[in-house]
């Protein structure tokens, strides 16, 4: 947990008993990066994020009827949720995460208590940090809190990607409530998004997370990720013709691909190119975190970042320019673009006591290139969402 969370803390419970009357119970859930494996979680395969020390916090009490009214530090206006409403619609609204949660939560089984709730967050929005999950999974557990129930964390993983792909219709992959239930502080997680299955690896102590916020998101970064999305699924379709056993690019080997290139159109051929090329980088980068190997990683880090510019055509000149500088500084492994692409953020590894130094020169260097400045910030690897005594 970071520096500032008891400040937060103070700040939630200061605000919440002003609007409600009444102490709560707090709950927090971390965004993320992604250190390697992008565009590869919604194909079936293989990604290493680590959470990050900026959260999500729900404050709860309960209510004596059914309903959920919903407040936000962050958004000005209030929100009221009947929980026994029919036939639920989400309203294109911020609150649409919290509903979503509501909803998938009571059609799993599970019977809620009315809350009143208030939601503070320090997630940069639409920054490519799962904003977004953090939301859904704070909500998660502080609905589950206030009605006396738990639910088991890689199910309630699944149950908030549902209602963000379900309620929300956004078609993520499950990566982000993932990272933001079952984290570990200290350590990135290597994650199979097909099967589930995932191990800790631990990050060096001596190693920093440098997020850098490029400040631009490009208004096409939506549509492209549909467009990205399907292109894949019309490679395997292709591939299909020939691999008849596979289900999603997971299953294509470099080798495969190279030998049934012929088959596929060019634009096609290269987003295969990148998923399948970016699922062996994240099984060798885990291999060289275990082997403390982080020049190795580094140049994983690079290979990922040139393929989702070059062949999956994601990135953008402000995320080229900021990896970029980050590889000029010292004491940097390695960097990155992280996220869905066209802006947002970079990742760094950095040794730590260069740290404040690379946040100097890039940003300054940034700055003078693009007249942006931009938010630099080190994190640790820190833990999962849970409640905060």
């Amino acid at each position: 947990m970071s520096d500032t969370a008891p400040n937060t803390r103070r700040e939630v419970q200061e605000k919440f008993h002003e609007l409600f009357g009444a102490r709560a119970r707090l709950f927090r859930a971390p965004g993320r990066v992604n250190l390697i494996g992008e565009h590869t979680d919604y194909n079936d395969g293989f990604v290493m994020p680590a959470a990050i020390d900026r959260s999500v916090w729900a404050a709860v009490s309960p209510r004596s009827d059914h309903k959920l009214v919903v407040r936000s530090i962050n958004f000005p206006d209030a929100v009221e949720i009947d929980l026994e409403k029919k036939n639920p619609r989400a309203a294109h609204h911020w609150s649409d995460y919290v509903y979503g949660v509501a909803v998938m939560l009571a059609r799993a089984g599970h019977r809620l208590q009315g809350a009143n709730l208030l939601i503070r967050g320090d997630v940069p929005i639409g920054a490519g940090l799962s904003s977004s999950a953090a939301v859904e999974i704070a909500t998660a557990l502080a609905l589950l809190g206030n009605s006396g129930l738990t639910v088991d964390r890689v199910e309630l993983a699944k149950l908030c990607r549902r209602a963000e792909n379900e309620f929300v219709g956004a078609r993520v992959g499950i990566m982000d409530q993932f990272i933001s239930c079952l984290a570990r502080a200290g350590h990135a997680l290597c994650l199979d998004c097909r099967s589930l299955e995932h191990r800790s690896l631990q990050l060096p102590r001596d190693v920093s997370l440098v997020i850098c916020n490029t400040m631009v998101t490009h208004q096409l970064a939506g549509n492209e990720y549909n467009t990205r999305r399907a292109e894949c699924e019309e490679g395997v379709r292709l591939l299909s013709r020939s691999l008849p056993e596979i289900r999603a690019l997971r299953d294509v080997t470099a080798e495969q691909l190279q030998r049934h290139a012929s088959d596929l159109p060019a634009i096609i051929l290269k987003r295969c190119r990148h998923v399948v090329l970016e699922n062996a980088r994240v099984c060798d980068a885990a291999v060289a975190l275990e082997r403390s190997d982080l020049a190795g990683f580094g140049r994983l880090m690079r290979g990922s970042h040139q393929s989702l510019r070059d062949d999956y055509e994601v990135s953008c000149a402000e995320l080229d320019l900021m990896v970029a500088l980050a590889e000029k500084q010292k004491g940097v492994y390695g960097a990155r673009m992280t996220g869905g692409g066209f802006g947002g953020c970079t990742i760094s590894l950095v040794k730590s006591d260069a740290a404040a130094e690379f946040q100097r020169a890039v940003s300054a260097a940034y700055s003078a290139k693009t007249g942006l400045e931009p938010q630099i910030w080190v994190s640790s690897a820190a833990a999962g969402a849970g409640e905060v005594e």
